[in-house]
């Protein structure tokens, strides 16, 4: 779309509103972060407009009506298939993982052997040095998906699929990757965790500043999600860390949220980086060839957080104890080398 030289850009009130000062800059409403990020997707906004906009947040802070808008906006524009496939939980996985393995993908294994279907989403390479959940599917033969008609495909055969982010937006797909221009991350990290294609009832996320809990609680409020929980978790993904006490904001629907803190699961509270970050660990811990117990702890502990969130636990107590009972039980054939 060409833009007159001569007349104000029809985007550049969205970084006036952001950029006026402390004094008279305020947040955006949700239809206008709607707005914004429509036409950042349209491909209706200049370079220049997208950096100064994205700095602007990431300098004052999403407020939850704009990460509701931009994930709204993005579902309005997703390449969906005409018929969805029924899906019971969304998972995304933005950030990778540096310290320990991926131990939640075990977690959603075991939701998948008892008949849930799982969609997860998320991208790969936007920081050097982290295992990135697509690497540890495509090592672990699970499926991985081109296109949201594939990966709808997937998740009616297996139960579960992958969903990089490219296959929704390659255009957010490269605005997540300036992080490396910027040097900072900027909201696309954070309300792409939100996007949901398939509009799952129950939303998990995970992330890793403390201070983002009552922003994506809220968002999940104004996004009127059936049922969403947030938490600190390792490295930013949606995984429990074992030896330390865990908070979990839970909301349903435009409710209040409920928050919980989960007590650790291992005494130690010091647990040492996994230096040799061999994804094929995830195969011993499941086949029970491995039994470390951090490994463990960490799986049983973020499947007990997923079964509350989705309803299936009345309590913290009967969620662990739900978890450890799945987690004996699992279909040990699902990760068996093909």
């Amino acid at each position: 779309m060409l833009h007159d030289p001569l007349k104000p850009h029809p985007f550049s009130r969205f970084v006036a509103i952001l950029g006026r000062g402390k004094t008279k800059q305020r947040p955006l409403t949700f239809d206008e972060a709607r707005e914004a990020m429509q036409m950042i997707l349209d491909g209706a906004v200049l370079p220049e407009q997208i950096g100064a906009f994205l700095m602007l947040l990431r300098l004052k802070e999403e407020a939850p009506e704009e990460i509701a808008g931009f994930a709204q906006a993005t579902r309005d524009r997703l390449p969906r298939p005409d018929t969805l496939p029924r899906v019971d939980l969304d998972w995304s996985s933005y950030a990778g993982k540096r310290i320990q393995l991926p131990w939640f993908v075990l977690s959603v294994m075991v939701l998948v052997g008892q008949g849930t279907r799982v969609v997860v989403h998320g991208t790969e390479g936007h920081t050097p040095g982290r295992l990135y959940t697509r690497q540890v599917f495509e090592l672990l033969g699970l499926p991985v998906a081109s296109d949201l008609a594939q990966a709808a495909a997937q998740v009616e055969a297996a139960g579960i699929t992958y969903v990089p982010l490219e296959a929704m937006s390659p255009v957010l797909r490269h605005l997540i990757e300036l992080r490396l221009v910027f040097g900072l991350r900027s909201p696309v990290h954070s309300f792409t965790r939100m996007i949901n294609p398939f509009d799952a009832p129950v939303m998990m996320q995970g992330i890793f500043h403390r201070g983002f809990m009552d922003i994506h609680a809220g968002a999940a409020r104004l996004l009127n999600q059936p049922r969403a929980a947030v938490f600190r978790g390792e490295g930013g993904e949606i995984e429990r860390r074992p030896n330390k006490p865990t908070q979990v904001w839970s909301t349903q629907g435009d409710a209040e949220p409920l928050v919980e803190t989960w007590p650790a699961l291992l005494d130690d509270a010091h647990q040492p980086a996994d230096a040799a970050m061999d994804p094929a660990r995830l195969r011993a811990v499941w086949s029970g060839a491995d039994s470390e117990p951090y490994a463990i702890a960490s799986v049983v502990g973020t499947l007990a957080v997923t079964l509350r969130s989705m309803g299936r636990a009345g309590s913290v107590t009967e969620a662990e104890a739900q978890a450890r009972a799945l987690w004996e039980a699992r279909d040990r054939t699902l990760l068996e080398p093909r």
